[in-house]
């Protein structure tokens, strides 16, 4: 099968946390491929990830659950949901599991080792009912290259809405690579144009007790490099309205945060944040 790079990885692991998540009587999603798409290297690498977080972490079901509404309240309206674009795809199942219309094209854009140990664990033994409810593009590129020419090669058409979800990306790239992937998804936005994505605030990359975790990170070869306390500026500054959630205000709606929801900005509380965008 296919070998990943230490980052590439890290799609494993989320797949290994969103099936422990879907085993619990309380489970905010049901994902019944993401055990298979885990399997041991991503069950071993959550579990030891979790060993270095003083603290129950449900940030990642949080999150899940936060981007699939989004989605499905966006399909919902014919226009914007036309058109899914899933950037850092990894082990991503929402073609399979949200039941998107077969009017909708979703396009998974990964590196191409990726995309193809996933359709390689779902060709396996026990996934050969994994269809998807839409129609699905895979589109293996670096998203360092020239990603939106990949895209538009198999069918996107810029000329028309697009929905792009980024979950769980931003941590990974300098700010001079945020800044590039925001221009290049702003230059294929028609008008009635979607994004939703999450970006770690500076202050959980400062904060004293998640420092075992993130040099963790980086030993593995997966650091957190960015983080801003203002996503939606990076935002408006586009051309784009943004809406900004806290995961701590989305947790503690959703009954699974373990803390105090703090407002932004609030001293030595580290947040993170979901940003809804559109033009």
């Amino acid at each position: 099968m296919p070998q990943l790079t230490p980052v590439g990885t890290t799609a494993r692991m989320t797949a290994a946390e969103r099936a422990a998540e879907s085993a619990r009587p309380d489970r905010l999603f049901d994902d019944p491929l993401a055990a298979l798409l885990a399997g041991e290297v991503g069950r071993e690498l959550a579990a030891h990830f979790s060993r270095t977080t003083p603290f129950d972490n449900p940030t990642v079901a949080v999150r899940t659950r936060f981007f699939d509404d989004a989605l499905i309240a966006l399909v919902a309206d014919p226009a914007a949901g036309e058109q899914i674009v899933l950037l850092a795809a990894g082990m991503d199942t929402r073609a399979y599991r949200l039941g998107f219309p077969p009017r909708t094209t979703l396009y998974e854009v990964d590196h191409p080792e990726v995309l193809g140990l996933k359709a390689a664990l779902l060709a396996d033994v026990g996934a050969n009912s994994a269809v998807p409810s839409c129609a699905l593009r895979p589109v293996g590129a670096d998203l360092t290259h020239d990603w939106p020419r990949a895209l538009q090669d198999v069918g996107l058409n810029p000329s028309r809405p697009i929905c792009w979800l980024i979950e769980g990306l931003t941590p990974y790239l300098t700010a001079a690579e945020v800044d590039q992937l925001l221009d290049r998804i702003t230059a294929l936005s028609a008008p009635g144009s979607h994004l939703v994505i999450d970006f770690l605030g500076q202050s959980l990359l400062d904060h004293p007790a998640l420092q075992p975790m993130l040099e963790s990170f980086a030993e593995h070869r997966m650091a957190w490099v960015f983080g801003t306390e203002e996503p939606e500026e990076l935002l408006t500054e586009r051309g784009w309205q943004a809406q900004v959630t806290s995961v701590g205000a989305m947790g503690t709606e959703l009954g699974r945060w373990p803390f105090p929801d703090a407002p932004r900005g609030t001293p030595g509380v580290p947040q993170g944040y979901f940003v809804r965008a559109w033009r």
